[in-house]
Protein backbone atom coordinates (compact mmCIF):
# COMPACT_ATOMS: atom_id res chain seq x y z
CA UNK A 1 0.00 0.00 0.00
CA UNK A 2 1.45 3.44 -0.72
CA UNK A 3 1.34 5.93 1.66
CA UNK A 4 -0.72 9.44 0.83
CA UNK A 5 1.09 12.15 0.67
CA UNK A 6 2.44 14.35 3.11
CA UNK A 7 2.03 18.02 4.76
CA UNK A 8 4.78 20.23 4.67
CA UNK A 9 5.07 20.61 7.68
CA UNK A 10 4.77 16.89 8.64
CA UNK A 11 8.05 16.36 5.99
CA UNK A 12 9.65 19.62 7.13
CA UNK A 13 9.56 18.14 10.73
CA UNK A 14 10.80 14.62 9.97
CA UNK A 15 13.29 16.10 7.49
CA UNK A 16 14.76 18.21 10.73
CA UNK A 17 14.81 15.57 12.79
CA UNK A 18 16.76 12.86 10.01
CA UNK A 19 20.06 15.19 11.14
CA UNK A 20 19.87 14.29 15.05
CA UNK A 21 17.94 14.19 17.78
CA UNK A 22 16.14 17.96 18.34
CA UNK A 23 13.82 19.50 21.69
CA UNK A 24 10.71 21.10 19.64
CA UNK A 25 12.07 24.51 19.76
CA UNK A 26 15.50 23.57 18.09
CA UNK A 27 13.33 21.95 15.35
CA UNK A 28 11.45 25.23 14.73
CA UNK A 29 14.80 26.87 13.97
CA UNK A 30 16.02 24.48 12.08
CA UNK A 31 12.97 24.12 9.52
CA UNK A 32 13.19 28.46 9.29
CA UNK A 33 16.94 27.56 8.25
CA UNK A 34 15.97 24.22 5.72
CA UNK A 35 13.38 27.16 4.18
CA UNK A 36 15.59 30.13 3.89
CA UNK A 37 13.28 31.32 6.40
CA UNK A 38 9.89 30.76 4.06
CA UNK A 39 8.61 28.49 6.71
CA UNK A 40 8.11 29.62 10.15
CA UNK A 41 6.67 26.75 12.30
CA UNK A 42 4.57 27.96 15.04
CA UNK A 43 4.78 26.29 18.37
CA UNK A 44 0.74 25.16 18.53
CA UNK A 45 1.50 24.04 14.81
CA UNK A 46 4.60 21.98 15.73
CA UNK A 47 3.41 20.30 18.83
CA UNK A 48 0.26 19.19 17.39
CA UNK A 49 2.76 17.78 14.54
CA UNK A 50 4.71 16.16 16.84
CA UNK A 51 2.07 14.49 18.56
CA UNK A 52 0.45 12.82 15.36
CA UNK A 53 3.98 11.62 14.12
CA UNK A 54 4.50 9.74 17.46
CA UNK A 55 0.78 8.18 17.11
CA UNK A 56 2.10 7.34 14.14
CA UNK A 57 5.45 5.94 15.33
CA UNK A 58 7.29 8.44 13.14
CA UNK A 59 9.08 9.68 15.84
CA UNK A 60 9.89 9.02 19.73
CA UNK A 61 10.74 10.66 22.51
CA UNK A 62 14.91 9.85 22.75
CA UNK A 63 14.44 11.38 26.36
CA UNK A 64 13.92 14.16 28.40
CA UNK A 65 15.86 16.77 30.67
CA UNK A 66 14.68 19.88 32.73
CA UNK A 67 16.23 23.25 31.94
CA UNK A 68 15.37 26.19 33.73
CA UNK A 69 12.67 24.05 35.43
CA UNK A 70 10.73 23.28 32.36
CA UNK A 71 10.54 19.97 30.65
CA UNK A 72 13.08 19.76 27.22
CA UNK A 73 11.71 17.13 25.26
CA UNK A 74 14.08 15.19 22.62
CA UNK A 75 12.46 13.73 19.60
CA UNK A 76 14.08 11.49 16.90
CA UNK A 77 13.25 9.69 13.89
CA UNK A 78 12.49 5.88 14.15
CA UNK A 79 13.16 3.41 11.41
CA UNK A 80 9.45 3.82 9.99
CA UNK A 81 9.67 7.53 10.48
CA UNK A 82 13.06 6.92 8.00
CA UNK A 83 11.57 5.11 6.00
CA UNK A 84 8.32 7.06 5.09
CA UNK A 85 10.71 10.47 4.58
CA UNK A 86 12.76 8.54 1.98
CA UNK A 87 9.33 7.70 0.08
CA UNK A 88 8.22 11.05 0.24
CA UNK A 89 11.43 12.36 -0.65
CA UNK A 90 11.25 10.01 -3.45
CA UNK A 91 8.00 10.91 -4.32
CA UNK A 92 8.67 14.45 -4.16
CA UNK A 93 11.93 14.00 -6.89
CA UNK A 94 9.55 12.34 -9.14
CA UNK A 95 7.02 15.26 -9.59
CA UNK A 96 9.99 18.03 -9.89
CA UNK A 97 11.41 15.71 -12.61
CA UNK A 98 8.25 15.33 -14.46
CA UNK A 99 7.45 18.82 -13.72
CA UNK A 100 11.07 19.88 -14.80
CA UNK A 101 10.72 17.98 -18.34
CA UNK A 102 7.34 19.34 -19.03
CA UNK A 103 8.68 22.69 -18.84
CA UNK A 104 11.75 22.07 -20.80
CA UNK A 105 9.23 20.81 -23.65
CA UNK A 106 6.88 23.50 -23.31
CA UNK A 107 10.26 26.22 -23.88
CA UNK A 108 11.28 23.98 -26.79
CA UNK A 109 8.03 23.91 -28.45
CA UNK A 110 7.15 27.58 -28.23
CA UNK A 111 11.09 28.55 -29.21
CA UNK A 112 12.38 29.55 -26.44
CA UNK A 113 14.95 26.91 -25.51
CA UNK A 114 17.57 28.21 -23.33
CA UNK A 115 20.79 28.87 -25.21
Amino acid sequence: MIASAMREPTFLVLTALAAEPQHGYAVIEDVRRLTGGRVTLRAGTLYAVLDRLRGDGLIEVEREEVVQSRLRRYYRLTALGERRLTEESERLLQQATVAGRRLRERRFRLGNAPA
